[in-house]
């Protein structure tokens, strides 16, 4: 087994079912399977509903504060940035890649932008709350009951319900009409996988690649697959479902911890959670090295002013992820590199104090906790239903009522299956799928609330 991988294996175009190798240099330039991917994911139904998806504030009526869906198109912008500067210097590395295969930099930044615009799509509804929410019903609810049906590693994907796994899910699994899920090139699906393990073996690890897991079992050899065809390695000693992390998935994660930590930070500021003053001192120590002061002091307000040192920041971050991960690109390869790249920044400190004070001010305000509490709810309440009546009508047990539940759910989920970990599995994506008001309004039918 070689102990480094290869950007030849790691930029493969391969699609889901394909016969026949797909090579570089005989894509048609005008639109290549990299941007095939990125306009399959936005085209997508489960794309859509990021709109009215949480990212800070749930069920938000402000109409300035991020969704998903928004957080997630930003992600991709400030990933595409990174994968070309990250490209170009790959490609003055490795001449061979544009000489003899005919790679270009736009080729990384179309695959880091395609993960990240896909780095959401599998989250539920109310945000992490939601994962948490289903996890709890398994774990300490009605759910604990099929404990005893299901495998160890079955029930741990339940009760450790996964966002990054369902999305992996989303991109590969056979739908009817739909085969295959999106079909993306496998460049982009090692590139979206962030936690490339199953989820068990649980251990703990310092290594930021397995924090999560990011397939489930259901999907195990679907990413068996993908991670032979990119060469990604197998962690020594460790559960064979357990792999390296493809290099530009850390770009992916250095978009999305800028987006984050900057942008939630500036909806906190936009929604008075944090004062003007306090977000513009805490926005400089970051970016005071290249702020240019004959502008910055003609800027009219605060509001002008705090556009201004995001944008500004988002850049130097940018700048600094690529430094990162230029200089670090062995270890990237070898898939000891631990850490995410901005850990390494010397603007980590003055990212933390953001992410300290996001915390404080935004993500433990009352109108999120209050939200997320009425979340936890809905979605217990909506897991409880189904799971009841599509196992009951499974076993010729169904009621009128839950024979009248089968009817709401999509006509592509096969509920009829031997297996009792998909049948739970496909309840868990439908509410999954759900975005915040129809998982509320579902919530009301349930509860006649709603004619």
């Amino acid at each position: 087994m070689t102990d480094i991988m290869h950007w030849e294996q790691l930029l493969s175009l391969k699609r889901q079912g394909d016969t026949n190798k797909r090579l570089r240099n005989e894509q048609d330039e005008t639109r290549l399977g990299f941007d095939v991917d990125y306009d399959r994911i936005i085209f997508s139904p489960e794309f859509r509903s990021l709109q009215d998806k949480t990212q800070v504030i749930p069920l938000s009526s402000t109409d300035f504060v991020h969704t998903r869906l928004t957080h997630s198109l930003e992600v991709s912008v400030v990933a595409r940035s990174l994968g070309r500067k990250v490209g170009e210097k790959v490609l003055e590395k490795h001449p061979a890649l544009a000489e003899v295969h005919g790679y270009k930099p736009n080729d990384f930044g179309s695959i880091v932008a395609a993960a990240a615009l896909a780095h959401d799509i599998g989250n539920p509804p109310f945000g992490h709350s939601g994962e948490k929410a289903i996890g709890h019903f398994f774990t300490t609810g009605p759910g604990k009951s099929y404990k005893s049906e299901l495998s160890a590693r079955e029930y741990q994907d339940l009760c450790d319900f996964e966002g990054n796994a369902n999305g992996f899910k989303i991109l590969t699994q056979d739908l009817q009409g739909r085969p295959g899920g999106l079909r993306l090139s496998y460049a982009t699906l090692g590139a979206f996988t962030k936690y490339p393990k199953a989820s068990l073996p649980k251990k703990s690890s310092t290594h930021v690649a397995y924090k999560k897991y990011g397939f489930f079992q259901s999907e195990a050899a679907m990413f068996e697959d993908v991670a032979r065809e990119l060469g990604l390695l197998k962690s020594q000693g460790k559960s064979a479902s357990q792999f390296s992390r493809h290099p530009l998935a850390y770009l992916v994660e250095a978009a999305d911890d800028i987006c984050y930590t900057i942008i939630d930070f500036e909806d906190g500021i936009n929604l008075g959670l944090i004062e003007e003053d306090f977000a513009l001192e805490y926005l400089i120590k970051l970016v005071k090295g290249n702020i240019q002061t004959e502008k910055y002091n003609a800027l009219p307000n605060k509001k002008s002013r705090v556009s201004y040192l995001r944008a500004l920041a988002i850049g130097t971050l940018i700048d600094e992820a690529v430094a990162l991960f230029v200089r670090n690109e062995e270890a990237l390869l070898k898939g000891s590199f631990e850490c995410s790249l901005l850990d390494k920044s010397p603007y980590k400190a003055q990212m933390d104090d953001i992410i300290k004070l996001s915390i404080d001010r935004i993500y433990n305000s009352k109108e999120v906790i209050d939200k997320e509490i009425s979340g936890f709810e809905v979605i217990n309440e909506l897991l409880l239903r189904f799971a009841t009546a599509v196992n009951n009508c499974y076993d010729d047990q169904g009621s009128h009522y839950d024979e009248l539940l089968l009817k709401i759910l999509p006509s592509e989920f096969d509920f009829t299956q031997p297996s009792l970990y998909n049948r739970l599995m496909g309840v868990c994506a439908v509410i999954a799928s759900y975005s915040d008001s129809k998982a509320v309004l579902t919530y009301k039918k349930f509860k006649g609330l709603k004619f």
